[in-house]
């Protein structure tokens, strides 16, 4: 593989500005061809971005000679034909998340992607995280248990609106039911941390509320899930009334201590009988997750190992955030 790896970004929103921002500073990683559905948000990415070229169309963009890999941070509509379609040009994918509305197709694609060896990932950015990586040693596989016996888990998010402020230039899906919703958007990280150390969960309960008009997402949602014999505590909603803009807490309650995600990236853990105490904070913390995330990327790129979820992971966690979408 060369020096400079190149990548192509479809989707100019507010997730594919994150990533053009990010891979500015890697010394490998760059970015060098974009195209977004709407003109005027393509130019905007051009003025910011000098280096950056245009394609006339996303397929023009994907058979681009030189390019390396394609991240995907279009709504999750498009996502398996613009992934099939990169697959073809042999290129690394590492799409957004959700995965996909079309379960089968993406059924059909982890086959294709398992068969023909392909390199593909989906940006859940816990997967480099420092708390991820306490939780496995704590109690993932192979794990001699440290704190002892797991005895529940507990997710606690909540939000002052849906969509977040920044959020509001991404598109009205967020907002809707058939694709958004703070459960595929931010609960599905916690889900995919849950899966990764513990494997798959079974919806036991379910009660999402969701406004009248049958469309909106839904505004608040309760759930019991169980891996295995470990029970997993969810509430989520939206409260204009919250201090902050948003909350989030994972709570790994052991036999011996406790730890705790907060804040996405800061981590706290507290020995039975004695004080928590911070094992990390949130902003030191994502910087050194979202460093070692492009590091991971480009061992995908080059088909080395590498720590991202690959999208059986993903579908995985997409499944178990719709079965708790419905009333179980």
């Amino acid at each position: 593989m060369p020096d400079s790896l190149n990548i192509g970004i479809v989707g100019l929103g507010v997730m594919g500005h994150r990533m053009l921002e990010r891979l500015q500073s890697h010394p490998r990683l760059r970015a060098t061809m974009a195209w977004d559905a709407n003109p005027d948000t393509c130019a905007r990415a051009l003025q910011l971005h000098p280096a950056l070229r245009s394609a006339d169309s996303v397929e023009a963009l994907i058979a681009t000679p030189g390019l390396h890999g394609l991240y995907i941070a279009t709504p999750p509509g498009p996502h398996m034909r613009l992934s099939a379609l990169a697959f073809d040009a042999g290129l690394a994918v590492l799409c957004e998340k959700p995965l996909t509305t079309d379960f089968d197709a993406a059924r059909r694609l982890v086959r294709r992607i398992a068969d023909d060896k392909l390199r593909g990932a989906v940006n859940f950015s816990l997967a480099s995280s420092h708390g991820l990586a306490c939780l496995q040693h704590n109690f993932g596989a192979g794990s001699t248990l440290p704190m002892g016996t797991l005895r529940d888990v507990r997710i606690d998010l909540a939000f002052a609106a849906w969509p977040r402020p920044w959020q509001m230039a991404a598109g009205a899906w967020l907002s809707e039911r058939a694709e958004g919703g703070f459960s595929r958007e931010v609960l599905s990280h916690f889900i995919f941390v849950l899966q990764r150390v513990l494997g798959p969960a079974a919806v036991w309960s379910s009660k999402p509320v969701y406004p009248p008009d049958g469309v909106g997402a839904e505004t608040a949602l309760e759930a019991e899930l169980r891996v295995d014999e470990v029970p997993v505590h969810i509430k989520a909603r939206v409260d204009a009334n919250l201090p902050a803009a948003e909350r989030n807490r994972m709570v790994w309650r052991a036999q011996w201590g406790v730890l705790t995600l907060r804040d996405w990236f800061g981590v706290t853990g507290q020995r039975k009988g004695g004080s928590e105490e911070s094992l990390g904070e949130p902003d030191v913390l994502r910087a050194r997750g979202q460093a070692d995330q492009l590091e991971q990327w480009v061992a995908m790129i080059e088909g080395r190992d590498h720590l991202l979820p690959g999208f059986d992971e993903a579908l995985a966690v997409q499944q178990t955030i719709e079965s708790m979408l419905q009333t179980v």
